[in-house]
């Protein structure tokens, strides 16, 4: 199983969105300012979670959510579990 996933920073209120094989090794890594990316505005919170049978169609969601660039419409998912 792969997944799909948002996480909020508690510090800054960011969005970041990923794609990964193991969503729990990859959160603790996030949390533990392991990932470049990410290390400035740890600790992080789940916020959505979306699981795929493979992984190129966890990064084919991912990069569809990074297109949107509205947060709005990302809350509006979340929320409504709204997916196109």
């Amino acid at each position: 199983m792969f997944y799909f996933y948002i996480l909020v920073s508690e510090k800054t209120g960011k969005y970041y969105y990923g794609s990964t094989e193991n969503f729990e090794l990859r959160m603790a890594l996030h949390n533990s300012g392991k990932v470049r990316s990410t290390k400035n505005d740890f600790p992080w919170k789940k916020l959505f979670v979306q699981n795929f049978p493979t992984l190129i169609e966890a990064r084919q969601r991912e990069l569809q959510v990074k297109k949107w660039k509205n947060r709005t419409a990302v809350e509006k998912m979340i929320k409504h579990h709204i997916f196109r």
